[in-house]
């Protein structure tokens, strides 16, 4: 007699490196996206200003850029999970110590800045790793539909995290909020140390870190589509993160009513995640880059809210249209980075646009405050609109990216693609991102 088998829990292509890099994204979220507001609000409460939140996340990402491109070239030099877990590990240790400071009342704003350069080191180490393992763990065949599943989780995992650490900011004070982070660190890393990096080929002594960073910048440099878009971005997420990190705590405190509604605001824009996610599991543009980056221009929305600034409600609507369609753009820009970039480069690459995305983060957030005094908060978020619009519009005007199309193969592959969990990859199989959203 045939035993029945038993139901799969999952789909088929969701091996275990797969799962596994959802759940700690999900963990990790849940923390982190509590702990950024617990880190504005910390700094208010010890009687900083808008200026000291811009230093305090300057301090997080002028580390960040730094370290990116050695971070990029040591991800695919050294097993991946390894980057990852020892980048958890710094993050849990330096918001373990951020939270101490904290609920006993005695963080001064240089600690602050250092535990959170800490983290920025964290950050720049586990990015690139993280990305290469997540495009290296699916087929091409399934790579749309799984980048977006996962970002749907990790979403859904910001929406509740950013809700739950507001309320819990205004309940309980924002020290707790960022040991819970520091707890999430720890859990996430041991669930890392499981991934499962047999099926990534061993390189190599090829010629060394500076070697391996001039191949990566030729692999950027050669693709006119990437280079246009970092660039892109390099000022989209300053300005994202001007008005979000430095601007919104202000705003949420002066007239919307403290760090509760903004919470709520956090939590639309991570539903509005959540949203576009579930829309790109089931819609495939055949113009990948063209479609995602028409999507950038509603990034502009919660900066021109809270210029006004408009009512929660409209707020947290703005919050859900920007949310949505940074996931339209985010999944079609990780499925073009999986079909046009080999797998023994992607660390690298990533590197290269994770750190032309943030290059000017640090400058824009330690100048957050001087131009709130020089021109005013209100006309400040205007400007961050405005520029968003303009460097979108600009974008576009290059072909390659109007043109770059969703393909049946991966192209530009040294050789098939592996498939989840070290099964062999086909080159058959169908083939067809950020960042800060």
């Amino acid at each position: 007699m045939t035993t029945p088998a038993a139901p799969r829990r999952r789909p088929a292509w969701a091996g275990r490196n797969y799962t596994l890099l959802t759940t700690a994204a999900v963990v990790t979220n849940l923390g982190s996206n509590g702990a950024l507001i617990a880190a504005a609000f910390a700094v208010l409460e010890a009687g900083g200003d808008g200026g000291d939140v811009g230093l305090v996340a300057a301090a997080r990402t002028l580390p960040l850029v730094l370290f990116l491109l050695v971070g990029g070239a040591i991800a695919d030099r050294l097993p991946r999970h390894r980057v990852m877990v020892a980048a958890n590990v710094l993050n849990c240790l330096s918001q373990a110590a951020f939270a101490v400071l904290v609920l006993t009342g005695e963080a001064l704003l240089w600690q602050m800045m250092l535990l959170s350069a800490l983290g920025g080191v964290g950050q720049a180490f586990f990015g690139p790793a993280a990305e290469g393992m997540l495009l290296s763990s699916v087929t091409a065949e399934q790579a749309g539909r799984a980048f977006a599943l996962f970002r749907f989780a990790s979403q859904g995992a910001t929406m509740s995290g950013a809700a739950l650490g507001g309320a819990l900011i205004a309940v309980i004070g924002p020290g707790w909020v960022l040991a819970v982070d520091a707890a999430a660190f720890a859990l996430a890393g041991a669930l890392r140390a499981f991934l499962d990096v047999s099926h990534i080929p061993e390189r190599g002594a090829g010629g060394g870190l500076l070697a391996d960073l001039r191949d990566g910048w030729r692999e950027f440099t050669g693709r006119t589509w990437l280079w246009a878009i970092v660039v892109q971005f390099s000022l989209v997420n300053a300005v994202i993160v001007a008005a979000d990190a430095v601007y919104g705590p202000q705003v949420a405190r002066d007239s919307l009513g403290g760090p509760g509604p903004w919470g709520l605001a956090l939590a639309f824009f991570g539903a509005g995640n959540a949203a576009g996610a579930l829309l790109m599991a089931r819609w495939k543009p055949r113009r990948l880059l063209l479609v995602g980056v028409l999507c950038v221009f509603p990034f502009a929305l919660p900066s021109a809210a809270l210029a006004v600034p408009v009512p929660i409600a409209v707020l947290c609507l703005a919050m859900f249209v920007s949310g949505l369609s940074i996931e339209v753009f985010g999944v079609s820009w990780m499925t073009a980075l999986h079909q046009e970039i080999p797998e023994d480069k992607l660390s690298r690459v990533s590197a290269y646009d994770w750190f032309g995305s943030v290059a000017m983060v640090p400058l824009a957030a330690a100048l957050a405050g001087p131009a709130e005094s020089a021109f005013g908060r209100t006309a400040a978020l205007w400007g961050c609109a405005g520029l968003c619009v303009v460097a979108t519009a600009a974008v576009l005007c290059v072909r390659d990216v109007r043109d770059l199309t969703r393909r049946g193969t991966p192209v530009a592959r040294t050789e098939a693609a592996p498939a989840a969990d070290g099964e062999p990859g086909s080159a058959d199989a169908e083939g067809p991102v950020g960042r800060l959203g």
